[in-house]
């Protein structure tokens, strides 16, 4: 049998889970993608936590030792999480080692609600580096305004970070020039560059999403032709800003000293719309030096009958700016898209970490209480929560 996912890691793309739980880590069922479906590394967001902890008993035990100890709300959904992203780093540490610490990776994103507020972002980013204590760990932080220079302070800290919530071609400039100033401010204060790893997540589904549905309300034959080509399109065009950034001398000087490249990150993409291919945000986007995070069931799907070309990206920047001059010319307004998308994408991830806590804080009054099954709020809670979030 053709080992499809063996095919996409040797193009260099670096396949990565987009989810994790506790039953997932228990079971083994994580080591297993590592171990025989070429998964290497690990992507997490509120959303996925608020669902694992509403679907699973494992939570049971530390939610009522927490309770037992009248830890605040806050805190006890911080020492959830952090707990099984500490697990999920030490099942993907044979990928970190044996990639250099290139791959192997495991991420957790700042509260949320810190999106906007650049010095509460850092100190946050630092107490969840101090806590997990992984050195294959990612901190998340989104692509805000005020997150671009909480990147920079964050890495110049000697702290690896995944940039999330990257939507528009002018922001990743904008992540870019953060990592580069994170990195010359890292090497400054003495810490290894080798030892820092960043990845740059630009969504893709959710582009279409949007862009979609403002083709449909135009209804014209003109725009219902463009459906379903913004957000590759959109991952071209970053893919070609990435590669002038890290053929720049000023990058050389970084590499020289031991640095890794901040790579593309394709996230969201499980296709929204059933009428698309399934696997067309993996098929589409392969390149050298990418990383492309599934659900799991977009990495069986890529197994069964994914199809693998090398490079479907550099070859493609002249078409991918006819779309978006064709979406110009039937009036949909991609500034105004990558916009909506920015501010939703926060807003959802807030929405999910908001019913988290919700959900936490009933099932710690129902074990302090001796009410038994201390889990059952929090799953009464992670339906809405997922749906708030959706997926990312």
């Amino acid at each position: 049998m053709t080992d499809r996912l063996a095919e996409l890691s040797a193009a260099g793309v670096a396949i990565w889970l987009d989810d994790l739980s506790r039953a997932r880590l228990s079971t083994g069922g994580l080591d297993k993608l590592r171990r025989e479906n070429h998964m290497a590394g690990v992507t997490t967001n509120p959303t996925i936590f608020a669902k694992a902890l509403g679907e699973a008993d494992e939570y049971d035990w530390q939610l009522r030792e927490l309770a037992l100890r009248g830890v605040e709300v806050e805190e006890a959904v911080r020492m959830l999480t952090t707990y099984d992203v500490r697990w999920a780093c030490d099942v993907m540490r044979p990928s970190f080692d044996k990639s250099a610490g290139v791959d192997g990776r495991v991420s957790i994103e700042v509260d949320p609600r810190l999106a906007h507020e650049t010095e509460k972002t850092v100190a946050e980013a630092k107490a969840l580096w101090w806590l997990i204590d992984r050195p294959n760990l990612f901190i998340k932080i989104p692509a805000t305004e005020a997150g671009i220079p909480a990147i920079t302070a964050t890495l110049a800290e000697g702290i690896s970070v995944n940039v999330t919530l990257i939507f528009g071609l002018d922001r990743y400039s904008e992540v870019m020039e953060a990592f580069l100033a994170g990195l010359e401010q890292a090497k400054a204060n003495g810490h290894d560059l080798s030892k820092i790893g960043s990845v740059a997540s630009f969504f893709v589904s959710r582009v279409d999403s949007e862009v979609d549905k403002r083709l449909e309300k135009l209804g014209s034959d003109e725009a219902k032709a463009l459906r379903g080509k913004a957000a590759i399109a959109n991952a071209q065009l970053a893919y070609e800003r990435y590669g002038k950034v890290f053929s720049s001398d000023r990058w050389q000087a970084l590499a020289d000293a031991g640095a890794h490249p901040q790579r593309p990150l394709w996230a969201s993409t499980s296709t929204k719309n059933p009428d698309y291919r399934d696997v067309v945000y993996v098929e589409q986007l392969i390149a050298p030096g990418t990383v492309n995070t599934m659900p799991e069931s977009v990495i069986h799907a890529f197994a069964d009958h994914g199809e693998t070309r090398p490079d479907t990206i550099t070859g493609a920047y002249d078409a991918a700016r006819k779309v978006f001059t064709d979406l110009e010319a039937v009036g949909v307004d991609m500034t105004d898209v990558i916009g909506v998308l920015e501010r939703e994408g926060v807003e959802k991830f807030e929405a999910s970490w908001l019913e988290l806590l919700d959900g936490v804080r009933k099932s710690l009054e129902s074990a302090a209480q001796g009410a038994g099954a201390p889990g059952r709020a929090a799953k009464g809670n992670a339906k809405a929560a997922a749906q708030a979030g959706g997926n990312a």
